[in-house]
């Protein structure tokens, strides 16, 4: 095994173009594949991040305004989503497996100890926290008794803590929110260099001290369940609407009097476009590794005919058939095998550069919607990629390899005369 690799060893060093030019065609596909799909997978995970926690089996309803007139009623109705409402779809709809609400109020001045600044009070239900994916650095979010009790429970955000506890620990404080006291049970993870900040405070004490108790909200969540195919949604729609049409005197098809928002319809359109865009890499990266195997086989070819007077004295001298096609087959496992590895690290480091220097930065100083994040990708399907196109070199190398072996020693010993 020594020897045949110094032969194939010194066989590269006399063709030294020749050799960097086929390796580089394989080098290349495999970079140009790891980039690829290195990119895409760039692009999915920006805008997937985007969600964050939110739950993507959610939907979003938020009252409009009538589009028709219906029952007496004229067009142009405003409609609002109210407690009641909510009960509804826990109580007629097995389907729904969560059910949450919002309702935003005036911003209002927050201050603690000669400190303020101002703030969104945001009134919600608990299960805000798990279909939202809000995340909290300390204490807890707003819970049931809260709820129940009308508690002047509050959970402010990093900017807030920074601006009015410097720092300091803020849980249990006592914080003036407008002209009412809160307790600080909770600090929501964040940005804490942001300039505005938000809070949350239970649903019905908002309501209570921000909105005369009138029990509206501005929108209702729900997530569902065992709802497989896009008929069964969209009959699940339907009939939400009608039931809400039922409570509300709107015209059961009138879509504008609820806005439904649906994110799974949203996330599973998402994976389609990402699907295709992944069909689409595939096939460019692969094309351009078909390439790489086509040169192979291309110099192999070349190769094959250079010495095909040296094989006629290797036969001549006893060399067998299989031992020829060995030499040939080892040359070709050798290039393909050698560059395709520098093109796979080489298309990792560049990726891993990338995400490094560019866009890990850009993440932690932007606040807003990410579109490129952590541009890496498998290490498995790149390692794959590679022993394919080591496999595929190798059979680009057989058929010249074959045809070397075929040839009569007298023909080979003749081919150069």
């Amino acid at each position: 095994m020594r020897e045949l690799l110094l032969e194939i060893g010194t066989s590269m060093r006399r063709n030294k173009l020749r050799t960097f030019l086929t390796g580089f065609s394989v080098a290349w596909g495999i970079f140009m594949l790891v980039i690829l799909l290195g990119s895409g997978n760039g692009l999915k995970n920006g805008v997937l991040s985007n969600f964050g926690g939110y739950a993507t089996n959610s939907i979003d309803l938020y009252g409009g305004r009538t589009s028709k007139a219906y029952m007496g009623y004229q067009k142009g109705r405003r409609i609002r989503m109210r407690n009641s409402d909510l009960e509804i779809l826990r109580r007629e709809f097995p389907e729904i497996e969560q059910v949450a609400a919002n309702s935003w109020y005036q911003t209002s001045t927050v201050a603690y100890k000669g400190e303020f600044t101002t703030a969104w009070i945001r009134g919600s239900l608990p299960e805000i926290a798990e279909i939202e994916g809000v995340k909290l650095s300390a204490g807890r979010f707003v819970d049931e008794i809260d709820i129940e009790e009308r508690r002047k429970s509050i959970v402010i955000d990093e900017p807030m803590r920074r601006v009015l506890f410097k720092g300091a620990d803020p849980l249990g404080r006592q914080i003036k929110v407008g002209n009412s006291m809160f307790t600080v049970i909770g600090v929501q993870k964040g940005d804490a260099q942001r300039n505005s900040s938000s809070c949350y405070i239970p649903l019905t004490t908002g309501q209570l001290l921000f909105n005369a108790n009138n029990p509206e909200v501005n929108n209702a969540i729900i997530t569902v369940q065992g709802i497989e195919t896009d008929e069964a949604m969209a009959d699940f729609e339907k009939r939400l609407l009608r039931r809400l049409a039922a409570e509300h005197r709107f015209a059961p098809d009138d879509k504008s009097a609820i806005w439904i928002e649906n994110t799974m319809e949203n996330y599973k359109n998402i994976m389609m476009v990402f699907a295709g865009i992944n069909l689409f890499v595939w096939i460019i990266g692969l094309g351009t590794l078909l390439a790489g195997i086509v040169g192979v086989s291309n110099i192999m070819l070349v190769t094959v005919t250079e010495r095909t007077a040296e094989f006629g004295i290797r036969k001549a001298l006893g060399a067998k058939p299989a031992s020829i096609i060995r030499l040939i087959l080892t040359e070709s496992v050798c290039i393909t095998a050698a560059f395709g590895y520098a093109g796979l690290v080489l298309g990792v480091a560049a990726m891993e550069a990338v995400n490094r220097c560019i866009v890990a930065p850009q993440q932690a100083a932007s606040e807003g919607p990410s579109v490129f994040l952590d541009p890496t990708l498998d290490l498995g399907v790149a390692v794959s990629a590679t022993v394919v196109l080591v496999a595929a070199g190798l059979v680009a190398g057989y058929v010249p390899a074959y045809r070397a072996a075929r040839l009569k020693t007298i023909d080979a010993l003749r081919y150069n005369k």
